[in-house]
């Protein structure tokens, strides 16, 4: 019986086998990070939540400044200004209290090595959203180059950086300012035809405490009116102010507004009615938050994500500044020279309007920057 003939073995033949059968690969788990799982969970519940929150903020700062002014007007002429500055503390402890119960952001908690919390968080936002999570491990992103302090300095950003934190300082300045002035005009009642010399109120027992420097006129009640209404004038200009960026550019008017914020400081030192004062107050009011609007965007927009927060931290940090040094103006100097204290006021408005027209980059319509 004829039998087939076996085919030899070789190392050739075993080194083609081995080449044409695959390899298994061992296939690695899933990630993803805190931005992959935002995504994937998309805008919902929590977001529109969010949005309230954080929107109400700045309606709870003009709604405060309102409040504390509407609670001086009935506390201070009855148990004394001691008794306001307690009341007026109340809100602040019971908020340091209620930050137990706020939830620490995804990012902070992975950055941190603590990515269990992280899910839960993420987890939470889901549930709201109704939406569910990516599939895998939380892991943290690979980190690009952080911005540096030496960064803001370098030659691509030091006029800009410069620049802007003159702004951010005279902006603090005249901001804080005009709130202290306000206080301080009304005061002395210098509405023209005013008895104001013949009719103080002087806080203290005996008429030596009179010659004193270390006295208090009392408000009327008309002085808190017009503190109110010089108040609301915060967001009088905001849709203005929000067609003037778009159009006009952040450089053009910031710089417009500055310069209309010396103009009205320097207005406050003419003689005029009851009514003119309240509406150069309002209008003061309207321009300085407008300012602080304007600055705030373009500093947000013309650094790169690497630089951004460090840009604003720093703005910030100089815009404390400001706001330490303005009550030494608006009450000590004013105290000895009103003229002196205004023109003071304006000119650093006119230094913050120049800087501003003449800053090297305009942000409107420009991409934000991811990289250095």
């Amino acid at each position: 019986m004829a039998t087939k003939p076996t085919e030899s073995i070789t190392i050739l033949s075993l080194r083609k086998l081995s080449l044409g059968t695959a390899e298994p690969q061992v296939k690695e788990p899933k990630t993803f990070t805190v931005e992959d799982a935002v995504e994937t969970i998309g805008f919902g519940r929590f977001h529109i939540a969010l949005f309230l929150i954080m929107g109400s903020t700045g309606v709870f700062w003009l709604a405060g400044s309102l409040l504390i002014i509407g609670l001086a007007s009935v506390v201070i002429p009855t148990v004394g200004w001691r008794w306001l500055i307690r009341i007026a503390s109340i809100p602040g402890i019971i908020l340091i209290m209620a930050f137990k119960f706020i939830p620490e952001s995804a990012r902070f908690n992975v950055s941190t090595g603590n990515t269990q919390a992280a899910v839960a968080t993420l987890e939470h936002i889901a549930k709201m959203n109704r939406s569910v999570m990516p599939e895998g491990k939380l892991v943290e992103p690979v980190l690009e180059k952080r911005g540096r302090f030496a960064d803001l300095l370098d030659a691509k950003y030091l006029r800009t950086t410069l620049q802007i934190w003159v702004i951010w300082l005279g902006i603090s300045f005249a901001y804080y300012g005009v709130i202290l002035a306000s206080a301080e005009l009304l005061e002395r009642d210098l509405v023209c035809g005013s008895k104001a010399d013949s009719e103080v109120v002087v806080t203290g027992g005996n008429s030596g405490e009179s010659q004193s420097p270390c006295y208090c006129h009392m408000f009327a009640p008309s002085d808190y009116r017009t503190m109110i209404i010089s108040t609301i004038g915060e967001i009088a200009l905001n849709p203005l102010n929000i067609l003037g960026i778009n159009f006009l550019g952040r450089r053009l008017s910031l710089s417009i507004t500055m310069g209309c914020t010396a103009l009205f400081f320097l207005l406050l030192n003419i003689c005029t009615s009851s009514a003119g004062l309240i509406g150069f107050l309002f209008m003061l009011r309207a321009l300085v938050a407008a300012n602080f609007n304007t600055v705030y965007i373009y500093t947000a927009e013309v650094y790169p994500t690497t630089m951004r927060a460090l840009g604003m931290g720093i703005s910030g940090s100089l815009c404390r500044i400001g706001a330490m040094v303005a009550p030494f103006i608006s009450q000590v100097l004013m105290s000895a020279s009103i003229l002196g204290a205004l023109c003071l006021f304006s000119s650093v408005c006119v230094v913050c309007a120049i800087s501003a027209f003449t800053l090297p980059i305009e942000t409107k319509g420009r991409a934000l920057q991811q990289i250095k």
